[in-house]
């Protein structure tokens, strides 16, 4: 399976936007986590089924209501074996 990573620009710190991933990650049934960087950027990475992560990335780009997503940089890798879906 692939892993998906997404840095996200905008208004994504202080509006629970890593809360917001991580729910629609559970709901898609994918592993991985989400943080926020020092820059003020949000870093998700997840893992699972093509299909699930594309509609994931969907949602990331929507964010919360809150939110502002101004861009998701992505980068496809290979499936590193996380498990769960974790918020730092």
């Amino acid at each position: 399976m692939p892993r998906l990573v997404a840095l996200v620009r905008g208004r994504v710190q202080g509006v629970g936007y890593r809360a917001f991933a991580q729910k629609k990650a559970l709901e898609l049934g994918l592993s991985g986590y989400a943080e926020n960087l020092p820059d003020g950027r949000v870093e998700v990475v997840a893992e699972g089924p093509r299909e699930a992560l594309e509609a994931f990335l969907h949602h990331l780009r929507q964010g919360p209501r809150l939110a502002r997503v101004e861009e998701v940089e992505t980068v496809w890798a290979e499936e590193a074996g996380l498990k769960g879906f974790y918020v730092y």
